[in-house]
């Protein structure tokens, strides 16, 4: 697969590096699983302060909607949700092949 020069290549990196921490991803996986988390909820789930999970929000670039006083974020772009499946399940499988079943502890 050839990759277009530049921009799209440094925006590619730049995607890859947003999903490169164990945080971000947490966050990112209970927004995938529910998106009506509010920041509070969020950090609460992912056991972090919530200036912290104010920043990793603001860098995943969560969408927001407020309802009343409340805000609640959600994940707005679906190849997110397909780039997290698709290295998940390649994780998964050489995990798998890696430590077969027999030997797993």
């Amino acid at each position: 697969m050839a990759m277009a020069p530049g921009p799209v290549l440094e925006q590619t990196a730049a995607r890859f590096a947003l999903l490169g921490d164990p945080t971000r991803l947490h966050l990112l996986s209970l927004l995938l699983d529910r998106s009506d988390y509010t920041v509070g909820e969020l950090a609460d789930a992912a056991g972090i302060s919530l200036a912290n999970a104010s920043q990793h929000l603001r860098r995943l670039e969560a969408g927001r909607r407020r309802i009343g006083q409340t805000v609640q974020y959600r994940v707005i772009e679906a190849s997110i949700e397909q780039l997290c499946a698709i290295v998940c399940d390649s994780v998964q499988e050489r995990a798998r092949v890696l430590v077969p079943a027999d030997y797993a502890v």
